[in-house]
């Protein structure tokens, strides 16, 4: 073997452990993406449900708001009815009420009159 020949080995050699030295980071980096697939591929199986639920959820709440939506508006109107029909009551109870009390009190002040015109402190 000539000189040539034993560095052409030498070289092939060192080739051979640089080639294995870069096949291990290699081998631990697809275990590495392997394992990201996987836990990618759970969550996504984890979610989809999750989802669906979640859809769920606020297609119901959807429901609930438009139920408490009539109950406010039920409530408005009552509201408004009760004003209407107490202004009604006042005005039509409210002003005889006042008349009879003012004739009420022109009747009192009438019979605590002296005959000569003063009136007299009652008790």
């Amino acid at each position: 073997m000539s000189g040539s020949d034993i560095a052409g080995l030498i070289a092939a050699a060192a080739f051979v452990v640089l080639v294995v030295l870069l096949a291990v980071p290699i081998i631990k980096l697809g275990k590495v993406f392997d394992e990201l697939r996987k836990s990618i591929k759970d969550l996504a199986e984890g979610t989809t449900p999750l989802i669906g639920e979640v859809a769920n959820t606020v297609a119901t709440t959807n429901d609930q708001l438009k139920k408490v939506d009539v109950i406010t508006n039920n409530v408005s109107d009552t509201t408004a009815n009760v004003s209407a029909l107490s202004s009604l009551v006042a005005a039509t109870v409210g002003k005889p009420l006042i008349k009879v009390a003012a004739f009420t009190e022109g009747v009192k002040v009438a019979m605590n009159t002296k005959p000569s015109g003063k009136a007299r402190r009652s008790r």
